[in-house]
């Protein structure tokens, strides 16, 4: 662990800072804290948690202990409260560490271990694992078993973690068509790399599409290194942190000789987690300036699209659309404009305001499959605001909030869709190609 006495509340550098990590407990935490807004306990708010924290620096309690596992995991990582902190209390670093801790001291029973061995040490790094694993699923789905399952009540004979798991498997698309060069095009007016991520192409095919199309009409030239790996966030934000820091090794190695100018994500968990990377493997002697230098290159697909000047060539796409924030866009990243910029430029899309925006859907990871219960009542939250709107589409930008989102309008048979912001961009592009194809000229004169 960091810090000269290895203390988790130890000052924790930025890239530009080192700021003042010292709780002053002021509170402004607690009214956005998704933990303290369900159970109103103080130790299940940010400064109860750090409370927590400081008492296992003191030796006052184990890191292995029941209390402290169970406070530490129940936290969202949202960082909502970094946003509302004004003493710059890098919480979530605070929080890596705490549960990396207790990884580090606690004993898992021998089933966990094995378990816990094969998703983040062989299945989540390995692209042609996760494909094959994804395949047996798309086969599951597509030839009548998961109805058949269903149907018949088979999922009862299985424990209820296992039930509310496949209860949110959502359909499993065919791979993405798009096939990516190394390195990306020198002539190019921008030049960018996709990071493609490990559930993203296996889940949100469709969304890498959109987001290839997307950026090729607003003059980028994209390539995918085919060696690039899990970016490692569910690694550390469940305390596998010497994991996390070798897929980051990985990482950077695949994208330093790509030629791009730019590193685009589209999943707002992962480039939070990449853009991270200078911090994570800043005592490393052999990474640090390479982490520093990778980390800068990264941006977010809104943010990169909004500051080059998005190409105005759009359709009409008349749908009544409300945006939900991603913690680790919003929170994470500090982005909050960018895609609001993007959908409010689509010809016909009338953008309405969701109450709440900025809280948490109860995803946060794998937080819905390790926290079932508070995950569902964080959710029920949620889709009560977006039900509200009106909105014929909800559009968010990560893969996780995509997946409770669609389940939560789903359980309620709302009748809403879920999309991706690049999503929304890509079909105002074909509308408007569209229209070129088949308008006539006294319409097309006037575009």
């Amino acid at each position: 662990m960091k810090g000269e006495a290895g203390h988790l509340v130890a000052t924790l550098p930025t890239e530009h800072e080192t700021p003042n990590l010292d709780c002053i407990h002021c509170g402004l935490c607690l009214p956005v804290c998704p933990t303290y807004l369900q159970l109103g306990s103080e130790v299940d708010s940010p400064r109860g948690r750090i409370y927590l924290m400081k008492a296992v620096d003191e030796g006052r309690i184990s890191p292995s202990s029941v209390t402290f596992e169970k406070h530490m995991f129940l936290c969202l990582e949202c960082r909502a409260c970094e946003t509302a902190c004004p003493s710059g209390v890098k919480f979530s670093l605070m929080m890596n560490e705490a549960r990396s801790a207790i990884r580090e001291t606690r004993k898992p029973a021998a089933w966990e271990g094995l378990l816990r061995s094969f998703i983040f040490k062989t299945m989540l790094p390995s692209r042609r694992l996760l494909h094959v694993n994804f395949r047996l699923l798309r086969f599951y789905q597509r030839n009548g078993f998961q109805k058949l399952v269903r149907a018949s009540g088979m999922l009862h004979l299985f424990p209820r973690r296992v039930r509310e798991m496949e209860a949110l498997l959502p359909e499993v698309p065919a791979s993405p068509r798009y096939r990516l060069p190394e390195a990306a095009l020198s002539s190019a007016r921008h030049r960018v790399s996709l990071f493609e991520g490990c559930i993203m192409p296996e889940l949100f095919g469709p969304v890498h599409e959109a987001t290839v199309r997307v950026l090729e009409r607003n003059e980028s030239s994209v390539c995918s290194p085919s060696r690039q790996t899990c970016c490692g966030a569910l690694h550390l934000h469940d305390g596998e942190e010497a994991m996390a820091r070798e897929l980051a090794r990985r990482n950077i190695e695949a994208f330093e000789k790509d030629g791009a100018d730019f590193v685009i994500v589209n999943a707002a968990g992962c480039g939070a987690m990449l853009k991270e990377y200078a911090h994570l493997l800043e005592e490393d002697p052999v990474f640090a300036e390479r982490a520093l230098a990778f980390s800068r290159r990264v941006k977010d697909i809104s943010e990169y699209l909004d500051s080059i000047g998005l190409n105005q060539k759009l359709g009409r796409v008349d749908l009544k659309v409300t945006y939900d924030d991603p913690c680790h866009l919003l929170h994470g990243q500090g982005i909050k404009a960018a895609p609001r910029n993007l959908l409010k430029s689509i010809p016909g899309l009338e953008l309405v305001e969701l109450r709440d925006a900025d809280r948490c859907c109860g995803s946060a990871g794998i937080y819905n499959l390790t926290q079932p219960e508070m995950a569902a009542r964080i959710l029920d939250d949620k889709i009560g605001n977006l039900a509200r709107t009106g909105a014929q589409v909800v559009a968010t930008g990560n893969p996780g909030c995509l997946l409770q989102i669609s389940q939560g309008i789903r359980s309620r048979n709302l009748p809403m869709d879920v999309a991706h912001p690049v999503e929304l961009l890509d079909r105002a592009y074909q509308a408007y190609e569209s229209k070129q194809m088949t308008g006539t000229p006294e319409e097309l004169s006037t575009n």
